[in-house]
């Protein structure tokens, strides 16, 4: 079954608010990988931001696949622009577990979680780029348990806060929720539900930090 007419503007707008936000891990990881002195963890974030900027490339090439012509001006997404205010408020002062959490963490599990739906319905239509989108898929997991990995090492060594970290994460969850809420008639157009795909991004936190997060 392939995409059907009516379907390809929908998916298509999901998609480029999937690159904008390839577009800001590109940033935030390139910004991290400043911060940290030890040599794997800078080039797995170095890495990284190469991987998101292919990410958002491929999301164009499938934008243009989907909508040959132009799709016209995206509107912005406040909640998606209070989540990359909040990040650089981090990044400026230097918080490096926090971008992790709010980054690597919760913005890559429900990117993850938003891939994998969307690569099912993808597949089922027969869409191309199957492949590629595999790859992503792939990376998208690798990046979010990098930051668990790196998370709990930081807490470990004391040089991060368990409860600060907790206490951060309802700011940040909040707001990826709102994001895919302020999107459900794009949803409900695909035939999916908005409630369900919002409800992704707390399973993809490690039990250790949502435990006892207010």
């Amino acid at each position: 079954m392939l995409v059907q007419r009516d379907e390809r503007r929908p998916i298509a707008r999901l998609l480029s608010f999937l690159e904008y936000g390839e577009r800001l891990a590109h940033e935030c990881a390139k910004a991290q990988a400043a911060l940290v002195d030890e040599p794997r963890g800078r080039r797995f974030l170095l890495n990284q931001s190469r991987q998101e900027l292919m990410h958002a490339r491929v999301f164009r090439l499938a934008i243009a696949w989907l909508c040959p012509r132009s799709l016209g001006a995206n509107p912005v997404l406040p909640a998606l622009e209070r989540y990359r205010a909040l990040i650089d408020d981090a990044l400026r002062r230097r918080e490096l577990p926090e971008t992790l959490l709010a980054e690597q963490v919760i913005l890559e599990g429900l990117g993850e979680a938003i891939l994998a739906r969307i690569e099912a319905g993808l597949a089922k239509r027969e869409a191309p780029f199957g492949r590629l989108r595999r790859v992503l898929l792939h990376q998208e997991a690798a990046h979010h348990e990098f930051g668990c990995r790196q998370l709990e090492r930081l807490i470990g060594s004391g040089e991060a806060s368990l409860e600060r970290l907790r206490g951060r994460v309802p700011d940040y969850l909040d707001l990826t929720q709102a994001m895919v809420t302020t999107l459900a008639d794009l949803f409900a157009s695909i035939g999916e539900d908005a409630a369900a795909w919002a409800s992704d991004a707390p399973r993809f936190l490690p039990e250790w930090l949502s435990a006892g997060a207010r």
